[in-house]
Parts: C-alpha cells; structure tokens; sequence
C-alpha cells in the first residue's frame, strides 16, 4: 500500500453547516416537546439522514396550553447561500390523529408539476417531511401522546429570500423552499471538492483500483447504493465538476470510470458541457427537445418539453409519445461520445443515468462490462 499525504486536503476542508429541512425538523422536535413538557427548550439533538447527530440552539421558544413554538437558525458553514443565518419556524399543535406538515409565511406553495411535492402543497421536501414526521413520533413515544399533531414550517424572511433562488421561475411562489437530502450542508468550494476528489482517486489508486465509480452528489451515491452489484463506499463524489472527475481519473492511470447520475445532471453531458452547475449552463429542456426531435416527435410536443420545469417533467411528456426509449438512446449515445472525447479515447468511459421518478432511463451499451470491473476490484 503506498502512503498518500491528505494533510493538505484536510487543511483546506471547509465547514459544514445544516440544512432548511434539518432547521424544520429540529424546531419542530422542540416546539413539540414544549408542548408536551410545558417546559422551555434551549437546545435540541437531532440525528440527520446521513447519520450525523447534531445539537441545535433553539431561538425564540414560546408554548401555552395549546401550541408550541420556536426557530432554529440556518447555518451554511462554509458554503454560504442567501438562506445562509435566517430562522426556521415550527409551531405545533395537537389534533386527533396523524402528522400533518404544511408552510406558513415565507414557505413557498407547488404551482408546477414536475417538482418534489404535488401542486398545491408547501415546498417541504420528502426528506424533510420524514425528518419532520421522525421528530414528531419520537417526542410522542416520550411524552405517551396517542393523538395527532399539526406541524407549520415557516421562514419570515423566505418570501423576500426566494426572490434570490430559482422558485420563482419554478413554479415555487411565496418563500423559500425546505430541503435536503442528507441534512448536512456539504461545502462546495472548486477547489476544495476537486482537491479531495483527486485524493479519493490516488487513494483507490493506491490499494491498486483501476477503475472509478463516479457520481455527482447524494443522489447518484444513493442510486449505487441500491444497486445489487455496486457499492456506496467505493462512490467518488465530483459534485459539478464531471470534466474534472474525467480528466483527473486520466491523470491517475485509470483504465475505466463508470459515471452514475441523476439525468437532471447528466443531459448536460450530452451536449459536452462538463461544468454542470446552473450558473455556467441550463440547457436541460434544449438537450431533451433536440434528442426528441431527432426521434420525430412532433412540433407540438416538442413545445411542451421546452416548457417543462424539470427533466421528469419532460420525462413525462415523452413517455406519452411512446418514444421514451428512442429518445434515451439518442440521450445516451451523445453523452458516450462526450464523455470518449473529453479523454481523448485513452480510457473507458461509461455512464449508467437514471430519474428520481422513472428508476433507470439509459445506459452507455459498455456500462454492464464496467460494472463487472468494478464488482471484481478491478
């Protein structure tokens, strides 16, 4: 085994912070065992999906008789975004049964489909609402409360926030949205995640891996998990930087890499942009449009894709054409040529993409050869 020196990556790793829906959660936990308790609550421990407990401050806590109130305080660490300090609400009051979460001021309201939550609901995300649900029954079983309980997130300057976030042209008005995945905010810095990438390839490298499982983020690490013939822990995260990931997996002698992502993400690929943040590139609903007209799709529908907020929004519209499949393939075979041609054909490359809603679309036709590499320690 060859020592690898991650001293330097480490000096640089940046701050975690906790997301909106941990906010929610934790304040929620609180609220309700004020209510509970008629006691003050002035922190509160909460454990977050990815498994990280956390001890939260608990900012303006009120309760009576009938309800229960506080905030807990938004903290991006080091990664910081206009939701970045601002207070999380949740104020909680019994009923006859079940848990029944929704938004009040500053939480945005669904008007689109296509998003996390159906149209009409608040924007608290499935996460979250779990999160929220968990915390609640924990307190219940605590306290030996049989009855129901009403959860309001709200986020008093979330309407004014969100004028700053992409909600608006969403389909997400009023507020902020409530979300997260792992419940952690991971910092997100250029360097940073690209240094600690390099690292996690040399490392692989070293216990003499030739192939790489890549994916995006939490999404992508969560599809691998499920998979019977890949593992989670053999994941490395490249976040936006699929350019990056491919040029360092190069570098490092890889003789294959095996990219895992959200299609949200990868579409992008298919037309060679290799930076996938919002901020440098959009063109999710151009590069599904161009791939349908090429299936012969009609005008008409094509129209529709292009209004389309999200890509299992549009996912939906071509599944009505029964050309879902003719579409994937045309998807996937530009993202194979992208991704042959950002390595200059040196190395292997494959991609397996798949929808939050529809499970797996498409995969390059060498994705189950690489698979095999993988499964085999290759």
């Amino acid at each position: 085994m060859v020592a690898v020196d991650t001293s330097a990556v480490k000096e640089k790793r940046l701050r975690s912070g906790h997301t909106t829906g941990t906010c929610a959660a934790a304040a929620t936990k609180a609220a309700l065992t004020m209510l509970l308790s008629q006691k003050t609550v002035g922190e509160v421990k909460i454990i977050t999906p990815k498994g990280t407990e956390l001890t939260l401050m608990i900012e303006d806590p009120s309760f009576s008789k009938d309800t229960g109130s506080c905030a807990v305080r938004k903290d991006g660490g080091d990664d910081i975004d206009c939701t970045h300090g601002t207070l999380i609400y949740s104020s909680v009051s019994l009923s006859e049964e079940g848990v029944n979460i929704d938004g009040g001021k500053g939480v945005g309201r669904v008007t689109k489909n296509g998003l996390d939550q159906p149209v009409g609901n608040a924007a608290i995300n499935r996460v979250p609402r779990n999160m929220i649900t968990n915390s609640v029954k924990e307190v219940c079983d605590t306290y030996g409360h049989k009855g129901g309980v009403n959860v309001i997130i709200s986020a008093p300057e979330g309407e004014e926030l969100a004028k700053r976030t992409f909600n608006p042209r969403l389909g997400i008005i009023g507020g902020i949205s409530i979300i997260g995945t792992s419940g952690i905010v991971e910092p997100m810095s250029e360097k940073a995640m690209i240094d600690t990438m390099r690292v996690e390839m040399n490392v692989r490298k070293a216990a003499g891996s030739k192939y790489f499982l890549i994916v995006p983020g939490n999404y992508g690490e969560s599809f691998v998990a499920s998979h019977p013939k890949l593992k989670d822990e053999d994941a490395i995260k490249c976040s936006n930087f699929i350019g990056e990931a491919l040029d360092s997996s190069s570098e490092f002698g890889a003789e294959g890499i095996l990219l895992v992502g959200n299609l949200g993400k990868l579409v992008k690929v298919a037309e060679g942009i290799m930076n996938t943040h919002s901020k440098y590139a959009d063109r999710r609903m151009d590069i599904l449009a161009s791939c349908s007209v090429t299936a012969k799709i009609d005008n008409e529908t094509v129209t529709k894709i292009l209004e389309c907020n999200t890509t299992d929004d549009a996912l939906g519209v071509i599944e009505g054409t029964g050309k879902m499949n003719d579409v994937m393939e045309i998807l996937i075979t530009r993202i194979a040529y992208h991704l042959h041609e950002r390595v200059n054909g040196k190395i292997r490359t494959g991609a397996i993409v798949f929808s939050s809603r529809y499970g797996e679309v498409c995969r390059t036709d060498n994705a189950d050869d690489l698979i095999r590499m993988l499964e085999a320690g290759k």
